[in-house]
């Protein structure tokens, strides 16, 4: 079985910043991407930032293009999202997931169906 592990949140003032980590343990696996999707009180979950190893791109959610970074480690199946000026709406509650379908161009792995496994989240908040 394979397990994603989120670690890095907490709470932040607008215009700080938090680091994400996830980092996969369990049954051996080999992903394709990797991503991170959110999710707020009362609404649906959304994507926020892919990367795909073959190649090294990454996707963006315009709502947070120029204020997170997204990188990653394919050999630990591990990956990470820096985020700076964060506002009152990025508060979520933050899931990465693995992706193990390759050969896709990086605007797939904006869909929550692209990927295999997630995460159980990891709590963001972000005060006015």
């Amino acid at each position: 079985q394979v397990q994603l592990v989120e670690s890095g949140g907490g709470l932040v003032q607008a215009g700080g910043s938090l680091s994400l980590s996830c980092a996969a343990s369990g049954r051996a696996f080999s992903s394709a991407a990797m991503g991170w999707f959110r999710q707020a009180p009362g609404k649906e979950r959304e994507f926020v930032a892919s990367i795909k190893w073959n190649g090294g791109s990454t996707y963006y959610a315009d709502s947070v293009k120029g204020r997170f970074t997204i990188s990653g480690d394919r050999d630990k199946n591990a990956v990470y999202l820096q985020m700076n000026s964060l506002k009152p709406e990025d508060a979520a509650v933050y899931y990465c997931a693995a992706s193990t379908a390759g050969g896709y161009y990086s605007p797939y792995y904006r869909l929550a169906r692209a990927y295999n496994y997630w995460g159980q989240g990891t709590q963001v908040t972000v005060s006015s």
